[in-house]
């Protein structure tokens, strides 16, 4: 957790920030968050694990679809909830499935024992910075990072 410029305690980073700083109350955040997650049900519903689907410029299986899919409803899960210390967060398997996304995308397993799945997410995909024994654990992989935002 971190004190935002105006001293609010925020788990989002600069660039969670910086997209729900584009809507003028939380209710429109919301909205499209819904939206977006109607969309990603429909979009789920009906594919079949090998079958080739496109999306945004890309082709990939809709096993792999899903698994996309989920990986973002658990991140944004995380930022809509990050400074509600009372509201549920993602699920377990949501999580495992962002840092084998995530250690996929760096190559390799991150090497922090101990690290729970929400930090590992929040911290790789830049919501949170890094501490410096961090940094020094992951070596030349730290510039890497943010995995994705």
């Amino acid at each position: 957790m971190e004190r935002d410029g105006a001293g609010v305690l925020s788990s989002a980073g600069p660039v969670a920030r910086v997209v729900a700083g584009t809507f003028l109350e939380p209710g429109q955040l919301r909205g499209l968050y819904l939206e977006t997650a109607a969309a990603m049900v429909h979009a789920g519903s009906g594919v079949e694990p090998g079958q080739v689907v496109g999306t945004q410029g890309h082709a990939l299986r809709g096993a792999d679809l899903l698994r996309r899919l989920a990986v973002e409803a658990t991140v944004h899960h995380l930022d809509l909830t990050g400074s509600l210390p009372d509201a549920p967060g993602p699920s377990v398997l949501g999580l495992a499935e962002v840092r084998r996304a995530l250690d996929g995308l760096l190559g390799r397993p991150v090497p922090v024992a101990g690290r729970d799945d929400a930090l590992h997410a929040r911290k790789a995909t830049g919501r949170i910075p890094l501490t410096a024994a961090e940094r020094e654990l992951l070596g030349a992989d730290a510039d890497r990072l943010p995995l994705f935002c």
